[in-house]
C-alpha cells in the first residue's frame, strides 16, 4: 500500500461507515412537509429555468450528442467561444447536462413525496435565436430570453474584496467588472446568422456569454445554502446541499473563464448598444482575473476573524431576491403575465418555509 492510499485509507473508512447510516437500507422519509416542499419546488423551477438557457447556448456553441441533443451548432459563434476557451464547449455541455439532472432528480423526488412538481411548460412560448445550429423544432418555445441582456458583474469585485460581505453591508456597492454590461441590452447568442458576419461584433456576443454564465451560477452558488437554512428533513437539507455545491463548482469554472475574454468594444447593429470589455490583466486586486479563490471577508460578525466564505447566504426573502435578480437580467422579457405570477407564488412559498423541531 502506497503512501497515498495509508493517508486515505482511514477518510474512506469513516466516509464508507457514515454512508451505511444513511443508506437504502433506511427508511426513506414517507412524506415531505410542506415548506420543504416549497423550497424544492422553487428550487426545480429555477433549475428548469437554467437548463433553459444552457440548452440554447448548448445547440449553438457546444457538443451535442444522446446526453445534450438538439442542435447542430454554429461555427461561427463556436470559434469565438473558442478563442476564450478551447474547451468551452465541454463545460457548456457538462453544465447543460448538469441543470438537466437538477430539475428531473427534484421533480420526481417532488412526485414520490405525493408533491406537486414545478411545471413551467405552458410558458414555452418565446422565440430565441434562428441562427444556424439551432433546434428547429424549439423555436419560438423558450422560455428564456437571451438576447437582451442586462448583466450585474459586480459578483467579480465581491468575491475579491476582503472588507466587505453583502450580508454585513447590504448598502455597499459594489464595482462592476465589465460595467458597459450592466446598461442597456446585450445578446449572448446569435439572434439570426446576420449576427455572424461582422467578427468584432460576434467575439461581444461570445465575451457576454462568458459573463453570462458565472453571473447565473453565482446566484445558485448563494441560493441552496440559503434555501438549506430552511430545510426541516434531514434528507430535504441532503439535497440542498448536495447539488448547491455543483453550482459553486460551475461558477468556479466559469469566473475563472470569464477573464480570459479578448478586451474590445463593439457597437450592436441592430440596437446602437456599445459595449467594451476591459482588460482584466490587471494589479488591482479587485480586478485581477488572475485572483479566482474568494477572499476572506467578515462573516456573522466584525468581532470574529474573517473567512473566507459562499457570500450572501441569509435566507430571508432569497426565493423572491433571485426572481428578481433574474427579472432584473432581462432572462424573462417577452414572458407572460401568468409565467411571473406562477413564479412570484412559487417563490413566496419557498420564502415562507420554517426550519421546524
Amino acid at each position: 500500500m502506497g503512501l497515498g492510499a495509508i493517508a486515505l485509507a482511514p477518510g474512506a473508512a469513516l466516509f464508507s461507515s457514515a454512508s451505511n447510516g444513511f443508506g437504502e437500507e433506511d427508511a426513506i422519509e414517507s412524506a415531505i412537509r410542506p415548506g420543504d416542499a416549497a423550497l424544492l419546488r422553487f428550487a426545480a423551477a429555477l433549475e428548469i429555468i437554467e437548463a433553459d438557457f444552457w440548452i440554447q447556448y448548448n445547440e449553438l456553441g457546444g457538443i451535442q450528442d444522446s446526453e445534450v441533443p438538439g442542435g447542430s451548432g454554429n461555427p461561427d459563434y463556436t470559434e469565438a467561444l473558442e478563442i476564450i476557451e478551447d474547451e468551452m464547449g465541454d463545460y457548456i455541455h457538462d453544465n447543460t447536462d448538469d441543470e438537466i439532472t437538477h430539475h428531473r432528480f427534484l421533480n420526481a423526488y417532488l412526485v414520490s413525496k405525493g408533491a406537486a412538481p414545478a411545471n413551467l411548460g405552458r410558458f414555452r412560448t418565446l422565440m430565441g435565436s434562428t441562427a444556424t445550429g439551432v433546434n428547429p423544432n424549439r423555436v419560438g418555445k423558450r422560455l428564456t430570453n437571451l438576447t437582451q441582456l442586462t448583466l450585474d458583474t459586480s459578483w467579480w469585485t465581491r468575491y475579491r474584496d476582503d472588507a466587505h460581505n453583502p450580508d454585513l453591508d447590504p448598502n455597499h456597492v459594489f464595482p462592476q467588472a465589465v460595467p458597459s454590461l450592466h446598461t442597456g441590452q446585450h445578446t449572448a447568442i446569435p439572434r439570426t446568422d446576420a449576427d455572424t458576419s461582422n467578427r468584432n461584433f460576434l467575439q461581444a456576443i461570445a465575451n457576454t456569454a462568458a459573463f453570462h454564465f458565472p453571473t447565473i451560477e453565482q446566484g445558485g452558488n448563494s441560493l441552496y445554502p440559503s434555501m438549506a437554512q430552511r430545510a426541516t428533513s434531514v434528507e430535504v437539507l441532503r439535497i440542498l446541499i448536495s447539488i448547491g455545491p455543483t453550482e459553486t463548482m460551475h461558477f468556479q469554472t466559469w469566473s475563472d473563464v470569464a477573464g480570459n475574454a479578448p478586451p474590445l468594444s463593439a457597437v450592436d447593429p441592430v440596437t446602437g448598444v456599445r459595449v467594451t470589455f476591459p482588460d482584466l490583466e490587471v494589479e488591482n486586486e479587485l480586478f485581477d482575473k488572475a485572483l479566482i479563490m474568494p477572499e476572506p471577508c467578515p462573516f456573522l460578525s466584525r468581532n470574529l476573524p474573517r473567512c473566507s466564505i459562499i457570500r450572501p447566504t441569509k435566507a430571508q426573502g432569497v426565493a423572491m431576491g433571485a426572481l428578481k435578480f433574474l427579472t432584473d437580467m432581462g432572462l424573462f422579457i417577452g414572458q407572460s403575465p401568468a409565467f411571473f405570477s406562477y413564479m412570484r407564488q412559487l417563490a413566496q412559498e419557498a420564502d415562507a418555509a420554517r426550519r421546524g423541531i
